[in-house]
């Protein structure tokens, strides 16, 4: 899968709870790339893509969540190449994961998170 855009994961009727069969790939172990436009951003991996990528998806308080709309994910199951992928991927691009903040990490109001998650799903059902 490469470069598809983000909002995929606004579609529960496709990626939702319970829609295992839906984009099975992502339900495999990988490598993914997350960029903002064209430029990589993040790379990492998991044993389960469509939760990890969902989750920088769909929830305010991951670390990514609001820098990056398009994803790539390559199926990798052996866990020591998927390792070594990712370490040749991060060494090789310019992304988030070489950045080493020195602003302490401040959690997010839940009034907050749950606001900017429903703006998310109005912008995904086109009620703005």
């Amino acid at each position: 899968m490469r470069m598809w855009p983000r909002e995929i994961f606004d579609r529960v009727d496709v990626i939702g709870k319970g829609k295992q069969k839906e984009l099975d790939e992502l339900n495999k172990e990988g490598v993914y790339v997350l960029y903002r436009d064209d430029e990589p951003y993040y790379v990492g991996q998991a044993k389960n893509m469509r939760g990890r990528i969902g989750k920088h998806a769909t929830d305010p308080t991951s670390r990514v969540y609001h820098f990056w709309n398009f994803f790539s994910a390559f199926v990798i199951k052996d866990a020591r190449l998927r390792s070594q992928l990712e370490g040749v991927l991060i060494a090789a691009m310019p992304t988030a994961n070489n950045a080493n903040p020195k602003l302490p990490k401040e959690a997010m109001p839940d009034k907050v998170r749950d606001l900017l998650r429903e703006l998310r799903l109005m912008k995904a059902q086109g009620t703005s």
